[in-house]
């Protein structure tokens, strides 16, 4: 019970800590996302792999290498005491379905030439959490902020634009995420104990299905193994990074940082993977890091005045 208690007295002191945005936050999320924006090439060399196999993988491979950093920083006592709370579980198994269910999308998305409507979701997912700051944490933005997104939203719209069809790729990778952003800053234990959580709860459904189809002769472990390995790295130490951010840094700053994974995709896509680049983007681009620049001197106005 007391372990139940002080987890719950986590939340309400998280909660008031999160809406401050700090420098460590700001790094762990630079970090993160310049990691994901290269993420696509790693992809990429498993596209003759299927997406959920490949999700399989990030999922039993990431629970070695989280739990390696939780020992080394001597952080498990926080763990099994959420391992003992209900409500701590029940919380991160929402995040474990969100994340899942945006890293299969994402798979497939590159796999099958898609990796431009990838970045266009996450251009877009920034604006919905600016919104789902702004509706269930009561975050405010100044005027420059709500100029710096009202730029983003017309990149947004060129780009949606320029499709011709709605985005459903870009649409659920932009809920999922922004879900997954919200439902992570309530969950009541630290970044790094939560990700292992989250791999903990799926590691179970993942590893049945990787030995089902190994057992069936349809698994890429005998050609693959290493790259499916290497898996575990690539998708735990950019989302430990950022659930680090996260819990430093108010949910509208991430979304505005997250600007900086899709435009290193979009730069990837067109010009290694070779898909087209037409007008609309080249007028999509500059607002977009103009809104970037804006927001940036509302933070930095805002640290002057701290």
């Amino acid at each position: 019970m007391r372990s139940g208690v002080s987890l719950g007295a986590g939340i309400a002191v998280g909660i008031m800590k999160q809406n401050d945005d700090t420098p460590e936050g700001f790094a762990f999320a630079l970090g993160a996302y310049g990691l994901w924006g290269f993420l696509p090439i790693y992809l990429k060399w498993l596209d003759h792999v299927g997406p959920v196999e490949v999700v399989a993988h990030r999922i039993i491979w990431s629970v070695p290498v989280a739990a390696a950093v939780l020992i080394v920083l001597r952080r498990t006592d926080t763990l099994r005491a959420a391992l003992r709370d209900p409500r701590a579980i029940a919380m991160a198994a929402v995040t474990a379905t969100l994340i899942s269910i945006n890293w299969a999308v994402y798979v497939y998305a590159i796999a099958t030439d898609q990796t431009v409507q990838a970045a266009l979701g996450y251009y877009i997912n920034p604006l919905f959490s600016v919104m789902v700051g702004a509706v269930f944490l009561r975050e405010r933005l100044d005027a420059l902020q709500w100029s710096a997104v009202g730029l983003a939203c017309v990149a947004v719209v060129i780009l949606t634009i320029e499709a011709g069809e709605v985005p459903t790729i870009a649409l659920v990778l932009m809920l999922s995420f922004g879900f997954y952003a919200l439902a992570k800053k309530q969950l009541p234990i630290g970044p790094n104990q939560g990700f292992l959580l989250e791999v903990l709860i799926l590691a179970g459904p993942a590893l049945a299905y990787v030995l089902w189809i190994e057992a069936a002769g349809t698994g890429s472990l005998g050609s693959d193994t290493w790259l499916l390995v290497g898996c575990g790295v690539v998708t735990a130490v950019p989302l430990m990074l950022y659930a680090n951010g996260a819990k430093r840094l108010r949910l509208s700053t991430i979304g505005i940082m997250q600007y900086i994974a899709p435009t290193m995709i979009l730069i990837i896509a067109v010009f290694l993977f070779g898909e087209p680049f037409g007008r609309a983007r080249a007028i999509a681009f500059p607002i977009i890091w103009l809104a970037l620049v804006l927001y940036s001197i509302s933070l930095f106005r805002q640290a002057r005045r701290g």
